[in-house]
């Protein structure tokens, strides 16, 4: 007797589990893309196959940030314009993406890479904390922005590091309240998060 099937086909069950395991993505929305690319062209498909092999395998981090990139630097980093005494600190990089669109911040980044989170296990040393303090050792930083997103983790490790600033000679920011507490920094609405970052204020524990 032959194993039951949730779908006529073995193929579009091997489609629809792979991308069933993407965040926000159910199996119902994933069965719904997987007939999509169906009805497309064979050679879009393709295409977009060859895409997501070849950004797995070819995409990089930037060596002082940790933003993506293609090469060994990101383009802020390696924009001359950039101000680069100013570093803002994000949790990922769907963040450094959430303020660039604000176009009210004109420094540099640095990508943590997580938030402190002892429920999920993640503490200091699991994120990009202590090249943040190598960066800041080196000199020519005059402030640190911490812009995480308001929740306990979030909180947590601006407060750590916040502690760890301490041995330097740096000014500390955090971002306005005007982002509600709780939210996600990467879905603010950019005007919401372009007044946060111009009227940040001093952080404070």
């Amino acid at each position: 007797m032959l194993p039951s099937q949730e779908y006529p086909s073995l193929l579009l069950e091997n489609v629809v589990s792979e991308l069933s395991k993407l965040p926000s993505i159910g199996r119902r929305t994933a069965l719904r893309l997987a007939l999509s690319l169906l009805k497309r062209d064979e050679r879009d498909t393709r295409a977009l196959g060859e895409a997501l092999v070849n950004f797995r395998s070819q995409i990089h981090f930037c060596r002082r940030c940790h933003n993506l990139c293609d090469g060994d630097m990101c383009t802020i980093c390696a924009n001359p314009k950039r101000d680069t005494s100013t570093i803002c600190v994000v949790e990922n990089i769907g963040d450094v993406m959430a303020v660039e669109n604000t176009a009210q911040y004109h420094g540099v980044y640095h990508v943590l890479g997580g938030i402190i989170s002892p429920m999920e296990g993640i503490g200091p040393a699991d994120l990009e904390i202590d090249s943040l303090l190598k960066r800041v050792e080196e000199g020519g930083i005059n402030e640190v922005l911490l812009a995480l997103s308001p929740n306990m983790e979030g909180d947590t490790t601006s407060f750590y590091i916040f502690r760890k600033l301490a041995a330097y000679n740096v000014r500390v920011t955090t971002i306005a309240k005007g982002v509600s507490v709780g939210d996600s920094l990467e879905y603010t609405d950019e005007l919401t998060l372009g007044r946060s970052i111009v009227n940040r204020v001093e952080f404070h524990k």
